[in-house]
């Protein structure tokens, strides 16, 4: 397993022959909330990920035992400036994007607080896992904002509009029990376990072709709010993306000759 860090908060470690990429938030003193600082490092780990093509699967990941991430700094909000806060606002925007842009599926592994800034985190991923003693909840509207990195958008995606009014309205924390009954995490595992099955998940995901991995995703993602023949539309144009790729040709190579695939990715 190697290590890179990108600034002082947000490590990456490789895993499964640098296939699987641990985007790891390690501000352990602050929950890891999200500064200014937090957020430009992460942004700058999700391209280096992005442009990365032996990366077929990122987990998110938080190094703090008792948080996954408690949501944006709100001691350094308090000392920003209206004019500090606009200039802030595209760094902030930036991490919340990275992460939902990376080409290649996603996993948050939760474990306590994921609040606010924390949840959208693992809002922008694909599938998140937590463990039993995960809390997940946008309370922004308490504090007197919106849910401003994605969680407006991507909660009603997940659970629907109703649902996601409530929750937002509210500004309620969910315990994780319910949260897997409400649909707002996918997998629930026992305490302490969260990072260890996401990781092993994207073990399982990696083995894939990472062609079809990305192309998958896009056209679940580009697909995704469109009338059925529109999506479509999307779905044959990721197919004929990777119809006469390497990887198709291996793939079916392997199949007929009862073989693990070696993928090209190409």
């Amino acid at each position: 397993m190697s290590e890179e860090r990108f600034g002082e908060f947000v490590l990456v470690r490789r895993h499964e022959a640098g296939h699987v990429a641990e985007l790891a938030l390690d501000r352990p003193k602050a929950m890891n909330a999200i500064s200014t600082e937090l957020a430009r490092s992460l942004a700058g780990a999700c391209a280096a990920l992005a442009a990365d093509r032996d990366v077929r699967v990122v987990v998110l990941t938080s190094t703090h035992e008792r948080a996954f991430c408690v949501g944006a700094d709100l001691k350094e909000r308090n000392s920003l400036s209206d004019a500090e806060l606009v200039r802030q606002r595209p760094v902030a925007r930036g991490a919340y994007t990275g992460v939902l842009e990376l080409p290649v599926p996603t996993i948050a592994a939760v474990h306590g607080f994921a609040l606010g800034g924390g949840f959208e985190m693992a809002l922008a991923c694909d599938l998140i896992v937590a463990d039993r003693t995960a809390v997940v909840g946008l309370p922004e509207v308490s504090v007197g904002v919106i849910p401003g990195g994605g969680g407006t958008q991507l909660l009603p995606r997940r659970v629907g509009a109703a649902r996601a009014a409530e929750l937002i309205f509210t500004a309620r924390r969910v315990e994780a029990g319910q949260a897997r009954e409400l649909g707002l995490v996918d997998t629930l595992v026992e305490e302490g376990r969260d990072r260890e099955e996401a990781l092993a998940l994207a073990g399982r995901i990696a083995a894939n072709s990472p062609v079809g991995l990305r192309a998958a995703k896009r056209a679940l993602r580009l697909g995704h709010g469109l009338d059925l023949r529109a999506g479509l539309e999307v779905e044959d144009a990721a197919w004929r993306a990777v119809a006469f790729s390497g990887d198709r040709a291996e793939g079916v190579a392997a199949f007929n000759e009862k073989r693990r695939p070696s993928w090209p990715g190409e």
